[in-house]
């Protein structure tokens, strides 16, 4: 069967629109595309599954609908050239709205990947793969162009409360078991703390997420997420982990009796490692601890507004 030449088919979508008005923003969502993304200590690019929302707005009343398949084509192609940074989505979101043939001002896009970065063992030699749900949102309204990078970093969280509670039980059953010792040598307290009696209680711990979104300044065009993510699992200390020998997991055991924290203390960590990074123009951070002593969640939120 012959096909029908391009420039013939029908396009009704340059028919008038039966109840003219403009509209915000017109265009598609959960588009699966690659990714290229810059790789860490100068490796190569990689490219990555991603899922992409792009959209433009139709500021013509009378238009029925804009060229949804030139944003589809130009999308396909910009993302896979070079890495996602401040000049290289401007130059996509520009080239939306040009392919509108002034239907369009504006353009905005999303994109979602999964980055791995490879996160060293606490002890051992060992290190293993952590993934980082990441977002990138940029628009390009009247010529200004603004990118925001949100991403989530899960940690563990011990409960200050709990592990003064816990404190207590422990100093109450050492008293009991000692009341007519006397006097104590340290091998004989050693041996206690070793043994089953010298845990009369542990403090509740449990799972926990930073979930951040910052505006990035244009005088840096790449995207710093591991410098970002390495700033605020330091902050916390307590980065869940990967690869975890029996070394491994006790000093992560140190390291969680050495931060304990509510999620208000967690909240203002993050935040005092987003404000001290000179690309970010402005942050939102939400921590949430995933309660193991209740059914529901302690959320703490922060932004640079707050003071």
């Amino acid at each position: 069967m012959s096909q029908t030449p391009a420039h013939s088919l029908p396009d009704v979508a340059g028919d008038a629109a039966s109840a003219a008005r403009a509209l915000d923003w017109v265009g598609m969502d959960r588009i699966a595309l690659p990714l290229r993304i810059a790789a860490a200590d100068g490796a190569a690019p990689l490219v990555v599954p991603a899922s992409v929302d792009v959209a433009v707005d139709l500021r013509d009343p009378d238009a029925r609908g804009i060229h949804m398949s030139r944003l589809y084509l130009r999308l396909q192609d910009a993302l896979t050239e070079e890495p996602a940074g401040h000049a290289a989505l401007r130059r996509l979101l520009q080239d939306c709205i040009d392919s509108q043939q002034g239907l369009s001002t504006r353009a905005r896009v999303a994109i979602r990947y999964g980055h791995l970065l490879r996160r060293p063992a606490l002890a051992s030699e060992h290190s293993g793969w952590k993934n980082y749900p990441v977002e990138v949102r940029a628009e390009l309204a009247d010529g200004h162009f603004a990118m925001d990078l949100a991403f989530s970093v899960e940690y563990s969280s011990t409960c200050p409360a709990s592990a003064a509670l816990s404190r207590q039980m422990n100093a109450q059953r050492f008293a009991a078991d000692f009341a007519a010792a006397t006097p104590l040598s340290t091998g004989v307290v050693r041996d206690w703390l070793a043994s089953p009696r010298g845990l009369a209680a542990t403090p509740h711990a449990q799972r926990s997420r930073a979930d951040v979104s910052a505006r990035l300044r244009p005088a840096f065009d790449q995207l710093p997420l591991a410098e970002l993510v390495d700033a605020i699992e330091d902050a916390l200390g307590t980065p869940v982990q990967t690869a975890v020998k029996r070394e491994d997991e006790q000093a992560f055991a140190a390291l969680n009796a050495a931060n304990l924290m509510f999620c208000e203390d967690a909240a203002r960590r993050v935040a005092a490692a987003l404000a001290a990074d000179a690309r970010i123009e402005r942050y939102e951070a939400t921590v949430s601890h995933f309660e193991s002593l209740h059914a529901h969640d302690a959320v703490a939120r922060v932004s640079s507004a707050s003071r």
